[in-house]
């Protein structure tokens, strides 16, 4: 049998064990384990085993994803995005949708101290959704708008998805994390104007603004967001200035974080303890799943599939512009039914190869990745933002409004891509300032 048909035979048993709803961690794991015991046999296979996993869990680069999480899980307990939400929605009020957009705007500061789309998206469906339905806007589309806003932590530093990209590609994720802050910031914008438009056509989206506050609220308001301005000024500078590198970032800012809370006295022992248990759990999950998918590129690359799809693919002629449509088709296709992470994890290994063999930058590269995992986490029907609100809404909201709700932000972000396509300047120019 060909490499090519045993890596096609490989990923077609792993779609099917995930269509009868076996976890992808364990689904690649026995795809890979297959594998490796029929190309290389029983010896091979135990000592892949044996030594992989060690060798992942022992990576010190690796550090800087439960300590991300950790940092994002304090702020949440701490109170510290409420103090967000309020200022941005004061700033916001006298603007029909002032809700949405407060959503947005709050939503892309907490992705500067969070890393995780999912924790942004449950944390802002209970904090947000209930304002929402309370001044009578649409359920469908609220919910929309905080699972598309929620994909902004997956852009703007610190993202657990750059950092996964740079383990897998060997990238550097200082120069990753910093490239992900123009394009995180131009999904926020055009988001906002896609807000604002969209209630033109559609102004039964959202009432007129009812609640008005004065400068002095406004300005007053401020004085409560200075803790997360603070992480954001340790973290992102630090990186950005060498102070510390980026292995050693999420420690500063989980560090950073906890003594903010307790200097503002918002934090108990309980929730310190809380917060510990709610890190370890999701690392252990992105932990598990990033092995099952180290597992299976090396099944891919051993049994000489990665060679000759980038041979094929070289033999083609392929242009850049003809991968990246066939990329971009492949991860819109792949999300509807594969999670964010484990989307990252199976494709990367064997398209990062073909995208270096065409001379493609790498750094931009993984933005244009991260971005399409994002915007696989909010298409329908397995993305993995929209059931994080949906098993935070407690019923008020159900999947038919939701995955219609969130189509109108679907559209704003193939906007987005097409730009980050077309001007990879707006993700270079700043990490080449480093």
């Amino acid at each position: 049998m060909s490499p090519l048909a045993i890596g096609g035979l490989a990923l077609f048993a792993l779609l099917l064990l995930l269509a009868l709803g076996v976890p992808v961690a364990l689904a690649m794991g026995a795809v890979a384990a297959v594998g490796l015991y029929l190309v290389m046999g029983e010896r091979f296979l135990l000592s892949t085993f044996e030594s992989l996993p060690y060798a992942l869990t022992s990576d010190y680069t690796f550090v800087v994803i439960p300590m991300f999480v950790l940092m994002g899980v304090i702020a949440s307990h701490a109170g510290i995005i409420g103090d967000m939400y309020t200022a941005a929605y004061r700033f916001m009020s006298r603007v029909r949708g002032s809700l949405y957009m407060a959503t947005v705007l709050a939503q892309g500061s907490f992705a500067a101290v969070s890393g995780s789309t999912v924790v942004a998206s449950s944390v802002f469906t209970r904090m947000a959704l209930p304002e929402m339905l309370r001044f009578g806007y649409n359920p469908g589309v609220s919910a929309g708008c905080i699972a598309a806003a929620g994909t902004l932590a997956g852009l703007i530093p610190p993202s657990i998805a750059m950092v996964l990209y740079a383990v897998l590609t060997t990238q550097p994720i200082g120069q990753l994390l910093i490239a992900g802050i123009v394009p995180g910031i131009l999904t926020a914008v055009v988001y906002m104007v896609g807000i604002r438009l969209f209630l033109i056509v559609r102004p039964h989206w959202a009432p007129q603004a009812l609640e008005k506050f004065s400068w002095r609220d406004r300005f007053s308001s401020l004085k409560r967001v200075w803790a997360i301005m603070l992480l954001m000024f340790i973290v992102l500078g630090g990186i950005y200035g060498g102070v510390f590198p980026p292995s050693a970032a999420g420690a500063v800012g989980a560090a950073g974080a906890l003594l903010i809370a307790l200097s503002m006295r918002r934090i108990s022992r309980r929730q310190i303890w809380s917060s510990l248990i709610d890190a370890a759990r999701t690392t252990a999950i992105i932990f598990l799943i990033v092995l099952g998918g180290l597992l299976l590129s090396r099944f891919l690359i051993i049994s000489g599939f990665i060679g000759e799809l980038r041979s094929l693919v070289i033999a083609a002629d392929l242009s850049i512009v003809g991968f990246l449509i066939i990329t971009v088709v492949l991860f819109i296709l792949l999300g509807m039914f594969i999670d964010s992470v484990s989307l990252l994890v199976i494709t990367v290994p064997f398209l990062y190869p073909i995208s270096q063999s065409l001379g493609i930058h790498p750094i931009w590269f993984g933005v244009i990745v991260v971005k399409l995992i994002e915007i696989a986490a909010i298409t329908p029907p397995v993305g993995l933002n929209l059931y994080a609100v949906l098993a935070s809404t407690d019923g008020r909201v159900n999947a038919r409004e939701l995955f219609a709700g969130v189509t109108p932000f679907i559209v704003l972000d193939i906007i987005v891509l097409a730009l980050l396509i077309a001007f990879p300047a707006m993700v270079l120019w700043l990490p080449q300032t480093m």
